[in-house]
């Protein structure tokens, strides 16, 4: 009782107003950066939550692999049979020495530096910069620690030296490593995983446990690095699951799953940034979340990924509301990066960016929103050129359009699939959820869109040049690197990945880097009939062209 009255008045206190999560709710047109109206409070609950989505809070997760096991046999000599097995196992074609390898193979980006400041910071676990990468989460379970990964593994990413948090990770690997692991575990006795790896009991037991859950999960691998199939993940964990309110786990399903076209549709996209959300009333690329906390959603697609029990996670969600909540604080309250955090403010050619915005008004924000620079304001010619480069004000809607412009149409009929899944669910319904098919896609606030290339929901556009290319011209297969160099990884002048002769030596040598747009779902189609094409002809210059891209970068 003293335990409820407690998280009662800190849920009164200290969130001063609750959201209207419900379907057709309006948000403000300069979004909703404080969603809970905390003001003072709000720098620290951010922080708070910030810690969540670097360390995983859900304690019933379904799947903990046992951290001291696998790191013993990953520090075994490369030709120990021991290790090459497990290598081998997990489909792991390359050496990997420690677990930081691992946390780099999959994708994992690291904690910032201590002089971090504004967006850039992030709470350190322990109060210390970890060994560890972001999203890394190392939880204690019956005597035995456990391994699982957090928000931050996909949400983060580290670009020309510095780490964004909300940014959406560049390469990620959770799709592969969720199947090699589901393949590997469910091949592999709980006492040969014992006997080769020297496990206490306790950490048997954990694995016992992954053992179990990964029954009732299924995933498949993305079309190319970079995307992610999450939504494929979630329909077909929950095909291995009864078909009840709370998705049961019974062995008949685990072994007889109900047939799931995202099996083989080709519905992968790509994680969405953070900074947006604020901007919106219905989430995902499609909208297809059009009432709820968009964080539950996270939560429950995360956890019926992992086999994780739906009674246990509606338990943790009514005893962990101001963690959801300080979560939920700091993603809707992400910021972007600026292009001028990265290059000086000089490298902007002011004139031609102030064109690009009288172009951009005309053809781009009767879908993605108006945009108040700092230029046009009284007195902007006394300030700094990176101050008079700001975004000011951001106008976007107060119901977030989905429009169909032509794009890949794939991802959002996917969604047709997983939607009755979902929305039966007693987990969704008590907490307001609710996900409607979309025939479209979100036109999405473009702040910070110079930082998010490869660009469409598929990756299928490079860079902004290619997005203002027309359909046809545009190229079907191209490479993609990390962003290290901005000289040698960057095009500055069509911003996103260089083309032609500029792409590096070393991304050509790397399978991995070479996107296919003639994939089905990877094809780059769309978006250019009735925006810069008029009845198939051209209404703006490859000049103009330019002078976009230059505002553009600005936002």
């Amino acid at each position: 009782m003293h335990y409820l009255l407690a998280v009662l008045f800190f849920s009164a206190s200290t969130f001063a107003s609750l959201p209207d999560w419900k379907e057709g709710a309006t948000v403000p047109p300069d979004g909703r950066p404080d969603i809970y109206g905390l003001a003072a409070e709000l720098p620290a609950t951010v922080m708070r939550g910030k810690q969540h989505a670097l360390v995983h809070p859900v304690s019933v997760t379904g799947i903990l692999m046992p951290k001291n096991p696998i790191e013993g046999l990953l520090k075994l000599p490369p030709s120990h049979f021991l290790k090459q097995s497990f290598l081998k196992s997990f489909g792991l074609k390359k050496d990997i020495g420690s677990l930081d390898e691992l946390y780099a193979w999959l994708g994992l980006n690291a904690y910032p530096r201590e002089d971090a400041k504004g967006i850039y910071s992030v709470p350190y676990p322990g109060g210390k910069r970890p060994a560890y990468r972001m999203g890394v989460t190392e939880t204690k379970r019956d005597g035995a620690v456990g391994i699982t990964f957090a928000c931050a593994s996909c949400h983060s990413q580290t670009l020309f030296g510095k780490t964004v948090f909300g940014l959406t990770t560049r390469f990620p690997r959770a799709n592969e490593f969720f199947l090699s692991s589901k393949a590997a575990v469910s091949q592999v006795p709980t006492f040969a995983f014992q006997m080769a790896t020297w496990a206490s009991n306790a950490e048997a037991a954990l694995y016992s446990q992954a053992r179990e859950n990964v029954a009732y999960l299924d995933a498949k691998l993305p079309l190319h690095l970079g995307l992610d199939t999450s939504l494929a993940h979630t329909a077909m964990s929950l095909a291995r699951r009864a078909t009840d309110a709370f998705a049961s786990k019974e062995s008949y399903y685990s072994t007889h799953p109900d047939p799931e076209p995202l099996a083989t549709l080709n519905a992968d996209s790509k994680p969405a940034v953070w900074w947006n959300v604020k901007y919106k009333n219905r989430w995902l690329s499609d909208g297809s979340v059009v009432s709820g906390n968009p964080i539950h959603t996270n939560f429950l697609w995360n956890e019926i990924g992992r086999g994780t029990d739906l009674h246990e996670l509606g338990s943790w969600l009514d005893g962990n509301e101001a963690t959801v909540r300080e979560l939920t604080a700091a993603v809707f309250a992400t910021e972007p990066p600026r292009y001028t955090d990265f290059f000086p403010a000089e490298s902007i050619d002011l004139e031609r960016a102030r064109r690009g915005a009288l172009l951009f008004q005309n053809a781009c924000a009767k879908c993605h929103g108006t945009y108040v620079k700092a230029w046009s304001e009284p007195g902007a010619d006394t300030l700094p050129l990176v101050e008079r480069l700001r975004t000011t004000r951001v106008e976007y809607f107060e119901s977030t359009p989905v429009i169909d412009v032509g794009t890949d149409p794939t991802r959002f009929r996917g969604m047709a699939s997983l939607a009755p899944r979902l929305n039966r669910l007693e987990i969704s319904r008590r907490s307001g959820v609710l996900v409607a098919p979309q025939s479209g896609y979100v036109p999405p606030p473009l702040v910070g869109i110079w930082a998010r290339w490869p660009y469409f929901h598929n990756n299928s556009a490079p860079s902004l040049c290619a997005v203002l290319t027309r359909a046809e011209e545009r190229a079907r297969v191209y490479y993609a690197g990390e962003a290290l160099d901005p000289a040698r990884d960057f095009d500055a002048e069509c911003n996103g990945y260089p083309v032609g002769e500029k792409v590096p030596a070393a991304w050509k040598k790397n399978a991995e880097t070479k996107y296919d747009a003639r994939k089905p779902g990877l094809a780059p189609t769309g978006h250019d009939e009735g925006i810069f094409l008029e009845n198939g002809q051209e209404k703006y210059s490859r000049s103009e062209k330019g002078d976009l891209v230059e505002f553009l970068k600005t936002l």
